[in-house]
């Protein structure tokens, strides 16, 4: 790695991968203190500039870290002002608008570097040799095939994103489906294709909050993809209370979430959490997957089954990466007619978000897991499904027939 100081003088080999750019003094030394989160929020405000590709550029981030940022704090006071900023965080309210903030910069934008049916999350790399857009796929059908998806299911997928999962599962599985988001965007791209697919009467989306979802209908098998990491952990045991009174007696639900690689940290140290808070996620916290599991039970879940697809999300984000870094004219021609007065700093906070991520998932900084869990229906039945008490069979087989 070279580095340009203020002034011009450039220290490092003259053909080195990575080279920053350093405009000023401060800047400097929050690189030299490690704190790696920091000079990440100067280079999208420009007072930082570098010159290779972002996997060399997170190589050499990676290096500079003092220590692991997954290093945790479990004083009195660090639990009081994460349960205080969680609180505040996450009112009806700050929810929608947080969604909004980050799901409603452009679908342009986001349709160049997801898949065709953009989907916003882990994919699923069933083969080795997959592209993004049959991993994506096998991992709807993944999800799918764990809910025991069946026809005529009334299906209900929390945090839908862009209709991805809620049109699989009616199409392919036959589901009466309902997805629900608090993204405008999302809301008026998944009801277009609902239209032109003529899959009204069985398929609707709606925005709407989780937490006003009504309650007497119930459903047979519940997803959600993406939205644990959104909900808060001052509204985790709520949310799963929520989803178990949502669910029917003996229903499955599956929980497909971001989870921390420390035990007591609700994001990641050495500034980059705070990176993601200001720039990508507002409100966004996480748990380590043992706390995750936890609040299901205290929601009254049982979980019956737990995967951690944490390599494939590294190789997911690494595919999101390299897709925005070959057309960054592309995303810089639609930033500026969407957001002109922060389109370049919308770039390279997306740059930066996506390969370092990546880099997060490959050093296990950060995690996947999908955990399948049930609303036990209190029927110990009778001969060899006794003690079931749901639809879970009593091994994983079906998943993989």
């Amino acid at each position: 790695m070279a580095v340009s100081v203020p002034g011009g003088k450039r220290i490092g080999a003259s053909d080195a991968a990575v080279a920053l750019r350093f405009d000023d003094w401060s800047s400097m030394a929050t690189l030299a203190g490690g704190q790696i989160g920091k000079v990440a929020e100067d280079i999208v405000e420009g007072r930082v500039g570098f010159e290779g590709n972002m996997r060399d550029l997170m190589s050499a981030a990676a290096y500079l870290l003092p220590g692991t940022p997954v290093a945790t704090d479990t004083s009195w006071w660090t639990q009081v002002l994460r349960r205080t900023r969680s609180l505040v965080a996450h009112s009806q309210q700050r929810d929608a608008q947080q969604i909004q903030f980050h799901y409603d910069v452009s679908d342009d934008f986001y349709a160049l570097w997801l898949d065709p049916r953009r989907v916003y999350s882990c994919a699923y790399y069933r083969d080795a040799d997959m592209s993004l857009a049959q991993a994506q796929e096998a991992k709807l059908d993944h999800i799918c095939r764990k809910l025991m998806l069946r026809e005529g299911d009334r299906f209900l997928d929390i945090g839908a994103g862009w209709g991805a999962l809620l049109l699989w599962a009616a199409e392919r599985y036959g589901v009466q489906a309902r997805g629900i988001t608090l993204s405008r965007n999302q809301h008026a791209y998944v009801s277009r294709l609902i239209e032109e697919k003529r899959l009204q009467g069985r398929v609707r989306m709606d925005l709407l909050d989780y937490r006003d979802l009504d309650e007497e209908e119930g459903y047979d098998k519940i997803a959600s993809v993406g939205m644990f990491e959104h909900v808060g952990q001052v509204n985790m045991s709520r949310y799963f209370a929520k989803i178990r009174r949502l669910l029917k007696p003996g229903g499955l639900v599956m929980n497909h979430g971001i989870t921390s690689g420390g035990h007591d940290n609700d994001q990641l140290g050495a500034g980059m959490g705070n990176f993601i808070e200001k720039y990508i996620f507002p409100g966004g916290e996480l748990l380590h997957v043992s706390r995750g599991l936890q609040e299901m039970s205290v929601g009254g879940l049982e979980m019956v089954d737990t995967e951690n697809l944490r390599p494939h999300y590294a190789r997911t984000l690494w595919a999101w990466s390299d897709a925005l870094e070959s057309q960054l004219d592309r995303a810089t021609e639609i930033l500026q007619a969407t957001a002109p007065e922060r389109a370049m700093q919308i770039l390279r906070a997306y740059r930066l978000y996506l390969s370092g991520c990546a880099m997060s998932f490959e050093r296990g900084w950060i995690s996947l897991h999908q955990m399948l869990a049930t609303r036990p229906d209190g029927d110990m039945h009778t001969g060899a499904l006794r003690g079931a008490q749901s639809a879970y069979p009593f091994n994983r087989d079906y998943i993989y027939r």
